[in-house]
C-alpha cells in the first residue's frame, strides 16, 4: 500500500492532468455539448486526483475552481453559441456549491464537531455508556459500537466521532498493559473504525457525504429528506448491521481475554478525570437535545429545514452569555479543508448535471450494462457494486459522492422501467458510499484507528471483505422488502 500510495502522491497530478488532456483531445460527441465535453474532462481530473492524492484535498478545491473558471469560460456561452461563456460567469459556476444548503448544514455541523470537543461532552458520554457496559471483553466491544451509535446523533463528524473515541479505548488498553499485536485491543480499535462508519448511513445528519446527496436531490429534484425520514429508512438496516459487525468481529478477531479484571475501576477513574459536569457542557447538551427535537420532528411539528435549524444551535452556541465557545475557539478546530472539498464538490456535481454531461455519462452506462428496462432491483445491484469498488480507490467520501451521485440520478431519471424512485433509490445508493470498510486509506476514521498501532492492513481485510460482502447483500435484501414496502424502490 505504501508503495502504491507514494506513487499517486508523486504522480497523481501529473496523471490527472494527462487524463483531462486526453478527453480534450477527443472531439466533442455531437449529442454532448461543448461544456458537458469541458466538465467531463474536469470531472477525470477531479476523480483521478481524490484517489491518488496527488495534491491535498484542499489544494484540490482551488485547482478545480481554477479549472472551471478557465475551461469554462472559454467554452461557448450555451445561451449565445457565437459568445464564449466568459471567466466571471465560469467563476460563479465553480463557487455556486458554497451558497447551497447542503454545505451550510456541513458547515454547521463541523461548529457542533467543534462545541462538543471544547467543552468534553463527547468524552463524557462516551465513558458514561463504557463505564456501565461492564469489563467483559464482549461486553466493552459491545460498549463502543453503541458508543458510535449513540454520539452519531450528536457529533455530526465521523473523524470527531473517532477522534474522541480512539484516546478513550487506548486509554482501556494500556491500563490493562496490552500490546500491539493484543487481538483483544486490536478488536475494540476496529469497532471503533467500523461502527462509526455504519452509523453514517444510520443517521442524516450524521456524515458530510450524505449532505452532498440530499443538496444534489434538492438540485435536480426539487425535493428534501427529512431527518426522520432518513432515520426510519436508514435506522433498521443500521441497527441489524450493527449487530452483524458484533458478531463478526468477535469470530474474525476473538479476543485473547474474556474479562478484564479492575476494569470497571479504570473506567471510572476516567470519568473522575474529567471532574463535574461544567455549565459549558450542561448548555450543549441542552442544545443539541433541542437540535436533535427539531431534527427528529422537521415537516412534522414545525415547518424549519434541518439546515435553518443547525444554524441556529450554532448561534447559540456561540452567542455571549448563551454560547459555550467562541469564533476564536470553534475557528482553530474546523476543518476548513472539507468545507472547501465540500463547496466545490457541490459545484462541479451541479455543473455536470446542469450542462447535460451527466445525462450524456448515464446514457452510456445504460447502454452498457443494458439497464434499459432493468427491474429497480437489478438496477440497485450494478449501481450499488459499481459504487463499492469504485470506493476501493477514494480516501474522500465526501469526494466520491461528489464525483458520482449526479451520475447515479441521471441513470436513474434515463432507466426506462415504470416505477423507479429515483429519490428513494437515490438515497439507498448513498448509504453505499459509507461503505469504506475494507482498507485503512477508504476513510480518514480508519486512518486515525489504524494511527494507533493496534490494528494493520490484514485486519481491515479480515473484517472489512466479509462486512461488506454482507452489508451489500442486506442492501438488496433491504430493497427488496423493507425499502420496497416503503415505496423508494418501486
Amino acid at each position: 500500500m505504501s508503495k502504491t500510495g507514494g506513487f499517486g502522491k508523486r504522480f497523481g497530478l501529473l496523471l490527472a492532468i494527462i487524463a483531462m488532456a486526453a478527453v480534450y483531445m477527443l472531439p466533442t460527441p455531437a449529442d454532448l455539448p461543448t461544456q458537458g465535453h469541458r466538465l467531463i474532462g474536469i470531472l477525470v481530473f477531479a476523480v483521478i486526483i481524490w484517489m491518488t492524492e496527488g495534491v491535498s484535498y484542499p489544494v484540490s478545491s482551488f485547482v478545480i475552481i481554477t479549472l472551471m473558471c478557465y475551461t469554462l469560460g472559454l467554452a461557448p456561452n450555451p445561451a449565445n453559441p457565437d459568445k464564449i461563456l466568459g471567466t466571471g460567469k465560469a467563476l460563479g459556476m465553480a463557487l455556486g456549491g458554497f451558497s447551497s444548503s447542503a454545505w451550510a448544514l456541513v458547515a454547521g455541523a463541523m461548529f457542533l464537531s467543534a462545541a462538543m470537543m471544547i467543552t468534553g461532552l463527547d468524552k463524557r458520554i462516551a465513558l458514561f455508556v463504557m463505564s456501565h457496559v461492564g469489563i467483559k471483553s464482549s461486553h466493552l466491544i459491545a460498549g463502543v459500537i453503541f458508543v458510535g451509535f449513540l454520539l452519531s446523533f450528536f457529533v455530526p463528524s465521523t473523524t470527531a466521532r473517532v477522534s474522541c473515541l480512539v484516546p478513550i479505548v487506548v486509554g482501556i488498553i494500556r491500563t490493562f498493559g496490552l500490546k500491539a499485536g493484543s487481538t483483544f485491543a486490536g478488536v475494540l480499535m476496529m469497532a471503533v473504525a467500523q461502527a462509526d462508519s455504519l452509523w453514517n448511513v444510520g443517521i442524516k445528519t450524521a456524515a458530510a457525504q450524505n449532505m452532498v446527496a440530499i443538496g444534489f436531490i434538492q438540485q435536480v429534484l426539487g425535493q428534501d429528506i427529512s431527518w426522520i425520514d432518513w432515520f426510519i429508512a436508514a435506522f433498521p438496516y443500521a441497527a441489524i448491521m450493527s449487530v452483524v459487525l458484533y458478531f463478526l468481529l468477535v469470530y474474525t478477531m476473538p479476543p485473547e481475554v474474556k474479562e478484564l479484571p479492575g476494569g470497571k475501576d479504570a473506567l471510572e477513574k476516567m470519568r473522575a478525570d474529567l471532574g463535574p459536569i461544567t455549565g459549558g457542557e450542561k448548555k450543549l447538551l441542552l442544545i443539541s437535545c433541542l437540535l436533535l427535537f427539531f431534527w427528529v420532528t422537521e415537516k412534522k411539528l414545525h415547518p424549519f429545514d434541518t439546515t435553518t435549524v443547525t444554524i441556529t444551535g450554532i448561534m447559540l452556541m456561540m452567542l455571549p452569555g448563551v454560547g459555550v465557545m467562541t469564533w476564536k475557539d470553534a475557528a482553530s478546530r474546523i476543518n476548513w479543508g472539507t468545507i472547501a472539498l465540500f463547496g466545490v464538490g457541490i459545484s462541479l456535481g451541479s455543473a455536470i448535471l446542469k450542462s447535460g454531461a451527466a445525462t450524456w455519462l448515464a446514457n452510456h452506462f445504460i447502454a452498457l450494462f443494458g439497464m434499459e428496462n432493468m427491474a429497480p432491483i437489478m438496477v440497485m445491484a450494478i449501481l450499488a457494486f459499481f459504487l463499492i469498488v469504485i470506493h476501493l480507490g477514494f480516501a474522500s467520501a465526501t469526494g466520491l459522492a461528489s464525483a458520482m451521485i449526479p451520475i447515479v440520478i441521471a441513470v436513474l431519471q434515463n432507466v426506462n422501467t415504470p416505477g423507479i424512485n429515483v429519490i428513494g433509490m437515490t438515497m439507498i445508493l448513498q448509504y453505499t458510499i459509507s461503505f469504506g470498510y475494507i482498507l485503512p486509506v477508504n476513510a480518514p476514521q480508519n486512518m486515525i484507528a489504524y494511527s494507533t498501532g493496534y490494528i494493520t492492513s490484514k485486519d481491515f481485510l479480515k473484517t472489512g471483505i466479509p462486512f461488506t460482502i454482507i452489508s451489500y447483500g442486506a442492501i438488496l435484501l433491504f430493497s427488496l422488502t423493507y425499502w420496497h414496502w416503503l415505496g423508494y424502490v418501486g
